[in-house]
């Protein structure tokens, strides 16, 4: 008599499941970096990205710096659960180093456009080049634009409440950023930090040939190959023999 199914054996996720190597490495640098300002607030001045310090005094290290810092708890938090959402699955597709140098590179797109920003001759400038930038969010953008350029179709809760499709939902928060940015007075920092870091994602993965994106479509092929072949068990067959198929 066949035994019933065992209930005890289904499992449920939230999320797109345990944390990868950098993804892991990522999340505790901005903790420790976020402890080290409550410990020394002076950090925030020395390590957030300040156009004229950058410019003037040649604090070179404040667009790498200023990404692993953050203006408070919640700044911290929902910045990790995004990387954690979008960055594991990126990572497990493209591979740990591919998806470091990603993830750095659109933080340092994003510390670029805000520096570049700072020398617009407009109002907003003027106070964007002395205040220093603080956040992971320009890095994180850019995982955004790439989630919904790999993942075009998978559905996004925009707000919680209803699903989008990723490129979609890509669009729509690049549009709000860019609207934004041209229209708030108090923000205009932090959106130009997200719009150069979507920007960055988005060029990143749209360049022509070579480099990053080489590597990246080396790897989704490699993906899709070993997905393909595990649904099939090929054996080797001779005289006699056949093909087994699981």
């Amino acid at each position: 008599m066949p035994r019933p199914p065992s209930y005890a054996r289904v499992s449920y996720q939230f999320g797109p499941g345990p944390l990868t190597p950098a993804v892991k490495a990522l999340l505790i640098a901005n903790v420790v970096g976020f402890l080290a300002q409550l410990v020394a607030p002076a950090l925030t001045t020395w390590g957030g990205l300040t156009p004229a310090a950058v410019l003037e005094s040649f604090w070179i290290w404040q667009p790498f710096t200023y990404m692993f810092l953050h203006a408070g708890l919640t700044h911290l938090v929902f910045n990790m659960l995004a990387l954690w959402m979008f960055g594991v699955e990126l990572e497990q597709l493209w591979g740990t180093r591919a998806f470091a140098r990603f993830y750095l590179l659109c933080g340092l797109g994003a510390a670029a456009t805000t520096i570049a920003a700072s020398l617009l001759p407009f109002g907003f400038a003027s106070s964007l080049y002395l205040t220093a930038t603080v956040g992971a969010s320009g890095a994180i953008y850019g995982l955004l634009a790439a989630f919904g350029i790999t993942f075009a179709n998978r559905p996004i809760y925009m707000y919680f409440l209803f699903p989008v499709p990723a490129r979609i939902f890509v669009l729509i928060t690049g549009a709000i950023t860019l609207f934004l940015s041209i229209t708030s007075s108090g923000g205009t920092m932090a959106h130009l930090a997200h719009l150069g870091g979507l920007v960055t994602g988005w060029l990143l993965l749209m360049q022509g040939r070579g480099g990053l994106t080489a590597e990246i479509k080396y790897r989704y092929t490699k993906w899709r190959l070993q997905r393909a072949r595990r649904k099939f068990g090929v054996h080797q067959g001779g005289r006699g023999g056949g093909w087994n198929v699981h």
